[in-house]
């Protein structure tokens, strides 16, 4: 791209054009992308790695100062709202770099172990990373992501949920960073790919890996010999189940009668699941196809409708024009014009979408069992689904956001209710629990109460939309945006990743930015602001006339159920964060962020077993000032601030809205831990059950790299993580404690 990437995000997609409003009308107009919290605490020690060659940074301050007291939720039982757990930081704020290293706090290593490339068997060469390498079959692909750690006993390949010396990493490869996976960056004339073999490459370099990792000299390394390894890519057969399993909606060539499919596209954030099975979110699925000028006249209305709220345009050629590339039923799959004459499209690729958009769930500890898309869960921009821990008795819940813009939040209720002998039965227990439930999605009410609407034909506004007629339930889930439109739900500023809180089952969801808040002349996809999504304002570059408006930095808002039972129909809310620059205006940085833990674009979120909240920033409008980082977070409880007014300015146009404000994070509870490398992603966050060993991922450092630089090394963006003039790869770090001691507090 031409332009500096602080300018353009390209996860900042939007197409809901329906009248919902933003979020109770207009009254309230509520948070933005930018929140950022109180640091309080100066430079502090911390180590540049750099190619992964150590070298000291400077500090005023080589002391670990931690906080006093937490606020996280009660020591009893979730949602007792009593005590609160003491806890202490143990390490020292990071201050912001641009260094194309990986900063960390003094006292702590870090090492990479899984990298773009790296052999997944025995035998198979190391990757060469100069564009040569074809397979990706068995080598790990590209953009790490959304990523968790399942134990395996050490003497056996036994699962052992408390294993923290031998384990699986279940990883997500989210997309490409192409002028540096091929020789020259990709090939093509006029648009059209004319190379298969790059084509190939970049297919299988999307997926999954399973990869196995143990301590050997007290330091954690793959092992390529595992009969656990294994990639899933766009090409793994997988099974459709639920209520969509032998709809005409999922049927092609591929699978006539609908209960198959081939493989998951852009797969970013993850979840596990109480009985051990592993769940990838496909997030930004549509982008990748093709529709030909003029395949609207060959559809009905309704499929049109359908096809356009998802993006599915005709005239586009997909982002990576992989149907250009030959007439073979692997390059023509990613074609959705019709060009068959059957009725339920079972001749042709015209319903290939509708496999994709869905939680895929697999097996780590079973290699021989069938993937499968838990259609129950509803189709859309899938990012996160994470579950609160199972009550004997109770429904399962599930909690996900559909990554666009004005997209909305959404929950799934199980039928069936827990039993805990399920806990070992994997993916028999996941078609017990996802494949019979109801799914909602989120309304958030000015006043802080919000409700989940059911998204089934039972609900008169989703059986009697105007705007699209649903024939069955497996239509309201292939096309559950619409159904979401159709109950009245909240547009959001693009929820990404979600995250339970073990100490009071709180739900914390970051909104990483839109650039599609206004202050007057809302219309369409350019809407108000409200109070669950308030601030819209404008922010400049440094050294640049680069401006971004909207909001900008995002927040993190937080959900508590009515009675602190998961699946009750109504809930509590607040923001716990607005992200922001420490030096914005207050009206900006609203929760009053300092130089150590000041962010931008909260995206990946996840909390470890003692209640310590991890954010990562996938950034693009603080770039200027820092690179992508992560943070560490003591959070309290929703309702420990109040109402609050958030006083917009954008140009001319001016708006207060009320919202609901949590209390303004400190030094003791917020603090920047790490800092990425140049042009990367901070995402994909897990550790091992003992809390001492923390993976991360670095994704597609260097991205901003342009294919006319490719023959200079100077001039790319990064070489992490190897230095020299190595190609820049995204891959999986492993971080611990000089002392061996527990990571963040």
């Amino acid at each position: 791209m031409n332009q500096p990437l602080h300018t353009l995000d390209p996860d900042d997609i939007g197409h809901n054009d329906s009248a919902n409003p933003s979020f109770d009308a207009v009254l309230d107009a509520r948070l933005s992308r930018r929140g950022i919290l109180r640091g309080g605490l100066g430079g502090a020690a911390s180590v540049l790695l750099g190619g992964f060659g150590l070298a000291g940074c400077s500090s005023s301050d080589s002391t670990p100062t931690g906080g006093g007291a937490g606020t996280g939720g009660g020591t009893g039982n979730p949602g007792s709202g009593g005590a609160t757990t003491p806890a202490r930081f143990n390490f020292n704020p990071v201050a912001k770099s641009l260094a194309d290293a990986l900063v960390l706090p003094a006292g702590y290593s870090a090492s990479v172990i899984y990298a773009v490339g790296d052999p997944l068997k025995a035998g198979l060469a190391a990757y060469r990373n100069d564009g040569s390498d074809v397979d990706f079959d068995w080598r790990a692909g590209d953009h790490h992501d959304g990523m968790e750690y399942f134990g395996l006993t050490v003497g056996g390949n036994a699962r052992d949920d408390n294993g923290s010396e031998r384990g699986l990493l279940v990883m997500n490869h989210e997309n490409l960073t192409t002028v540096f996976l091929h020789p020259k960056g990709v090939t093509s004339s006029n648009g059209v790919r004319v190379n298969k073999a790059e084509v190939d490459r970049e297919v299988a370099a999307h997926g999954v890996s399973v990869v196995e990792i143990r301590k050997q000299a007290g330091r954690f390394q793959t092992e390529q010999a595992s009969p656990f390894n294994r990639r899933i890519t766009p090409l793994t057969p997988v099974g459709i189940a639920g209520p969509v399993r032998g709809s005409a909606l999922v049927k092609t060539v591929y699978s006539k009668d609908g209960t198959g499919a081939r493989g998951t596209l852009n797969n970013c954030a993850t979840g596990r699941t109480p009985w051990g099975t592993f769940l990838t979110c496909e997030e930004n699925w549509a982008g990748y196809f093709a529709r030909i000028k003029g395949d609207d006249a060959r559809r009905s209305a309704r499929e049109v409708v359908a096809l356009k709220r998802y993006g599915l345009n005709e005239g586009s050629s997909g982002s990576y024009a992989w149907a250009s590339a030959g007439t073979e039923d692997a390059y023509r799959r990613w074609d959705l014009g019709r060009s068959g004459i059957s009725a339920d499209g079972s001749d042709d690729y015209r319903n290939e979408a509708n496999t994709f958009g869905y939680v895929l769930e697999l097996d780590p500890y079973n290699p021989s069992a069938l993937p499968q898309k838990r259609t129950a869960l509803g189709r859309f921009a899938h990012e996160c689904a994470v579950c609160p821990k199972p009550v004997v008795g109770k429904p399962v819940v599930f909690y996900m956001g559909d990554d666009s813009r004005n997209e909305y939040i959404y929950k799934f209720v199980s039928k069936a209710v827990w039993d805990a002998a399920d806990a070992h039965r994997g993916m028999a227990a996941g078609d017990k629990y996802l494949n019979e439930g109801t799914l909602y999605v989120a309304r958030f009410n000015a006043d802080g109460s919000g409700e989940w609407l059911p998204l089934s034909l039972s609900n008169p506004k989703v059986a009697g939309y105007a705007g699209y007629l649903f024939a069955d339930q497996a239509d309201v889930l292939v096309n559950v945006r619409l159904a979401a439109d159709a109950a009245g739900a909240t547009k959001m500023d693009r929820p990404e990743w979600c995250a339970v809180n073990p100490k009071n089952n709180e739900v914390y969801f970051t909104l990483t930015n839109n650039s599609n808040r206004v202050l007057a002349g809302a219309s369409g996809s350019k809407i108000l602001p409200d109070a669950a999504n308030p601030r819209a304002y404008e922010d400049n570059f440094t050294g640049s006339s680069a401006t971004s408006k909207g909001n900008v930095n995002g927040h993190i808002l937080r959900t508590r159920e009515n009675g602190d039972d998961p699946a009750a129909g109504g809930f509590k809310w607040d923001i716990y964060l607005f992200a922001a620059e420490a030096g914005a205006p207050a009206s900006v940085n609203l929760s009053a962020l300092t130089a150590d833990n000041d962010m931008s674009s909260p995206d990946g979120i996840a909390f470890t077993r003692n209640g310590l909240l991890w954010i990562q920033t996938d950034d693009g409008a603080y770039t200027d000032v820092t690179n992508c980082m992560l943070l560490a977070a003591l959070p309290g409880q929703v309702g420990d601030g109040g109402p609050a007014t958030v006083a917009n300015k954008l140009g001319n146009d001016s708006l207060e809205v009320a919202t609901q404000k949590g209390k303004n994070p400190t030094a003791d509870n917020l603090r920047r831990f790490l800092v990425g490398p140049k042009g990367c992603e901070i995402t994909g966050i897990t550790e091992t059950p003992d809390g001492r060993t923390l993976f991360i991922n670095i994704q597609h450092p260097g991205e901003d790299t342009r294919a006319a630089d490719l023959a200079d090394p100077a001039k790319w963006q990064s070489h992490w993580p190897h230095g020299g003039n190595q190609r820049p790869r995204s891959a999986t770090v492993v971080i611990t404690k000089d002392d061996g001691g527990t990571i963040g507090i």
